[in-house]
């Protein structure tokens, strides 16, 4: 979560700020470690304001808060609750998993058993209610809970799987034996116990324990003098809640049913987060050395999130009255509603001068502080950093030395075994094991930004002038614009830009066409206007106007400066798309390059041609691939890969492509999906409803991380631009939460831009898979004009630059060098007729046209101005061999068609 830039940061400086500013590290992580065992008092600070001011006046509270809490990763246990971060189910299980996630290391508390458990019943209850179903039953629940935690791994786990799936083969005496007790050894028994000691832990004590104080579960649900079970006691329960939550939204026994679900995961919650209690001895209670943070944000009354989050902070009240000390420090952001604050005991009014006092208090009544207008307009007080005492080694070290060395070395004996038992892999992955670390580009690639550009841009004002100087011999010259966004300035806006192999692209089919006309009268030489549309083409539409203006303000211009054409765009945004439509309203052509949404080829566009295949050609090829190719590693120890069961989709919600690309693959993806949207400028104003937004990289890769603990077997698929792509891996790799096993993410023709340039070369944990509109040259299926067009190309970038060139398997060059050539034999069929106008370009277009390319066989079919048939689509993945082809689809040499190419090219239907 960030403040959008020149919005007022920090902590307001209202009234007593600097007390509370001052105190609230001390509160977290004070000096003497015994200032932890308190229960510290709900804090509420009212923001005032309206809609979109409200909204920024929240973030910038909450991220205020935040921020002393984390550098690049937490320093304490803490954890931001966004509204409507849980969709419809309780908060407190997304306060639970964010606090379980990223804990800083060797501190604690680190477990969350009870928490955990609750969870898993309370997501069985929420999933049958909103089927309007029946319960699950006291031995269905236990079951599907035990399977829960045999992924959360352990002893369970280990026991689990040496278990296997099936009773072994009753063939002999042996065998027999085998089945009769091995699978109740090493699943049955554990199971049943694991429910006793829970049954213990939660509802009521054995007979003879010497602990004998009322277990809180059994006091909760009314248990504690019974006989029945956990799970007999949990379905009780369960069979009542079900017929509750599948009334109606508005039903008042819904929501009573809700707030009694988040009343019981939230007191699940703080009694492990009092797990261990401080000490100086104990080598667990020794690591705790800091106290747990939860930020709420509270939406108005009446908005969206509201009753979720004030569900949350009711059942926080009654839960800390019961709940013993330790516990965390819960700070509300919003305007909490009238009827809230009457039940937590109707809070009088507090400066931040009684809260700031109150941090460090033992016990008290909720504190309400509501801010002034004034201090939330002008910046406030920066929190000094939290520093809580850490540790070298963990708790379980310090004590379990010998015991941890020996169930290594039977983990380490087992694997070795089952290893040599089952040989090698019997799935291998897809591209190789190797991640993008192994690659052969060692270190990222120098650019130099403006020396690069300028080179690019140079090529073509030269080639320009020699085709004014064949104008002036007799020729038919003509203009086309070339869009590109603006000149970059930085090595890092280079590194995410396709302009400059773009605009070396054109260069060089410019250069042949100048080369070829000098012999071929009916080649029609095309100078080239390179015109900025802005960072991220922001101004396309503007400058589509402009253009549109100059060609109809009626001005006499020489003949070689009549515009027939322009060959944009390489991003599909909002607006390129609407500069799109003034372009056909003039009846301007305009051929594009890397622009893949469909979307782009609305209605109303009817003078362009796409020249990339589409985001619906993509996602089908990319979906069929993630869910039946083995790509993700296998999370059981038996080496290799297998297809993805979940895709993890990160979206930018105000990119047309991003959207487009994320619609289309959770339609055709065959497994289960998630959609995540992340956007650093803060715009969500497209994100779908009941989506996780996230506003930075760090908190985008917790996001992710949690889903992938919850859904091992997942593939993270990127839909975002690459800028992004490079900050999220980043932040993944400085967490550090989730990078023990391998993580595969596969991306579009975006990434091509930075997978090849040395970016990942120190990420050993990432697989990364991304698709390309043109063939490696170092594949021996390349066509024999794409290799031609790469070794002109390579001799371009020796002679016009300096430095090692981050692009030469990148498409983009390919694909505007292809356009290019598209526009240039429309021409030259328009201009046979040398008083023929720029709609004869039309006419010409509308004709198709086919040709042996850079990219591979290009095909436009006659009467539809559509992408190419059977474009080029690969699909790469990025390894010790560099860039490696997977999957190709399409045309890539003359005679290929996607229908007779096997899966995922082809749609299994057609096979």
């Amino acid at each position: 979560m960030t403040v959008p830039f020149g919005v007022p940061a920090h902590f307001p400086d209202d009234t007593g700020a600097d007390t509370f500013v001052a105190q609230l590290p001390t509160a977290v992580a004070p000096a003497d470690r015994a200032y932890l065992s308190t229960k510290p008092p709900l804090f509420l600070l009212r923001v005032p304001g309206h809609g979109e001011e409200y909204d920024r006046r929240v973030r910038r509270v909450v991220e205020a808060l935040r921020q002393p809490l984390d550098d690049m990763g937490k320093l304490v246990p803490h954890a931001v609750l966004e509204a409507g971060a849980a969709g419809s189910g309780p908060l407190a299980a997304v306060a639970g998993e964010r606090l379980g996630y990223g804990i800083p290391r060797h501190l604690t508390p680190d477990r969350f058993p009870q928490f955990s458990l609750l969870r898993d019943v309370i997501a069985d209850v929420m999933e049958h209610g909103a089927g309007a179903g029946a319960a699950a039953g006291a031995k269905a629940l236990r079951d599907r809970a035990y399977e829960q935690r045999v992924r959360r791994g352990g002893l369970p786990a280990v026991l689990w799987k040496l278990g296997g799936g099936e009773n072994p083969p009753a063939a002999s005496f042996y065998g027999w034996l085998l089945g009769v007790l091995w699978l109740p050894l090493t699943q049955t028994f554990p199971r049943w116990w694991w429910a006793l000691r829970k049954t213990r832990e939660l509802v009521r004590p054995m007979r003879l324990s010497p602990f004998r104080r009322t277990r809180w579960l059994g006091a909760e649900l009314h248990a504690e003098r019974g006989k029945e079970n956990l799970f007999r006691v949990l379905d009780d329960m369960a069979q009542r809640q079900v017929l509750r939550l599948a009334l109606d939204e508005a039903h008042p026994q819904r929501e009573e049913s809700l707030q009694r679900l988040e009343d019981l995961l939230v007191r699940a919650l703080l009694e492990d987060l009092r797990v261990p209690q401080p000490g100086r001895l104990l080598p667990r209670r020794r690591r705790r050395t800091a106290r747990p943070v939860l930020l709420v944000e509270v939406p108005p009354e009446g908005t969206a999130g509201a009753e979720q989050a004030e569900r949350f902070l009711r059942a926080f009240h009654r839960a800390r009255a019961a709940a013993q000390p330790p516990g965390p420090l819960v700070i509300a952001v919003g305007r909490p509603s009238d009827a809230l604050l009457a039940e937590l005991g109707g809070p009088a009014e507090s400066n931040l001068t009684q809260a700031g006092l109150q941090l460090t208090q033992k016990d008290g009544h909720p504190v309400l502080v509501t801010f002034r207008d004034e201090p939330l307009t002008r910046h406030g007080l920066p929190i000094p950093q939290v520093n809580p005492k850490t540790f070298n080694t963990s708790w379980q070290t310090a004590t379990s030395l010998v015991t941890a060395g020996a169930v290594v070395s039977a983990a380490v004996l087992g694997v070795w075994v089952f290893g040599v038992v089952q040989g090698p892999p019997t799935h291998p992955c897809v591209g190789g094991d190797d991640s993008v670390a192994a690659s052969t580009q060692a270190e990222p690639v120098g650019v130099r930004p403006k020396e690069w550009y300028d080179a690019a841009t140079g090529a073509i004002r030269k080639e320009n002038k020699r085709a004014e100087a064949l104008a002036a011999a007799g020729s038919t010259v003509r203009t086309v614009v070339a869009f590109e966004s603006n000149r970059p300035t930085t090595e890092i806006n280079t590194r995410f830009d396709g302009s400059i192999p773009e605009l070396r692209g054109i260069a060089l089919w410019q250069r042949r066409l100048n080369d070829e006309a000098i012999s071929d009268d009916t080649r029609v030489p095309l100078r080239v206007e390179v015109r900025s549309a802005g960072a991220e083409f922001r101004d396309a539409e503007q400058e589509a106007r402009k253009l549109v203006a100059e060609q109809n303000d009626g001005s006499r211009r020489k003949p070689y400066e009549q515009v027939i054409g322009v060959l944009g765009y390489s991003q599909s945004r909002d607006e390129t798309r609407a500069a799109l439509k003034v372009l056909s309203a003039a009846g301007i052509p305009t051929v594009g390059t890397t622009a893949t949404a469909d979307e782009m080829l609305d209605g109303d566009n009817q003078s362009y041609w796409p020249f990339a295949p589409a985001n619906s050609t993509e996602s089908r090829i990319g979906a069929d691939f993630a869910g039946k190719f083995d790509i993700v590693e296998r999370r059981n120890g038996e080496g290799g890969c297998a297809p993805a069961e979940h895709a993890v989709i990160v979206q930018s919600p105000a990119d047309l492509y991003s959207r487009s690309l994320t619609g289309k693959f959770s339609h055709d993806f065959p497994g289960s999906s998630q959609v995540i949207n992340f956007a650093q400028d803060g715009d969500f104003r497209r994100a779908p409803a009941g989506t996780p937004r996230v506003s930075s990289a760090h908190d985008l890769a917790e996001t992710v991380c949690r889903a992938l603990k919850t859904q091992p077997n997942s593939v993270v698929v990127w839909s975002a631009r690459a800028r992004d792509f490079i900050a999220f891996i980043n932040a993944l790799n400085a967490q550090g939460t989730c990078i023990e096993d391998d993580i595969t993410v596969l991306g579009g023709n975006e990434l091509t831009m930075v997978a090849q340039t040395g970016s990942f070369s120190d990420k050993h944990w990432l697989r990364l898979y991304y698709s390309s509109h043109r063939m490696p040259v170092t594949d021996k299926r390349a066509s024999e004009k794409t290799r031609e067009f790469v070794e002109v190309y390579d001799r371009f970038v020796r002679d016009t630059t300096d430095g090692a060139d981050p692009w030469r398997e990148d498409g983009h060059a390919a694909v505007a060098y292809d356009a290019f050539h598209v526009l240039s034999r429309a021409a030259d069929v328009t201009y046979r007729d040398k008083h023929a106008d720029r709609r004869s370009m039309l006419t010409a277009l509308t004709s198709g046209m086919s040709f042996d390319g850079a990219t591979g066989y290009v095909s436009y079919l006659a009467g539809a101005n559509a992408a190419p048939v059977d474009k080029t689509l690969v699909l790469l993945r990025q390894g010790a061999k560099g860039a490696v082809s997977v999957v190709a689809c399409g045309a890539y040499r003359q005679g290929l068609t996607t229908q007779e190419q096997p899966p995922p090219c082809a749609a299994e239907a057609q096979h």
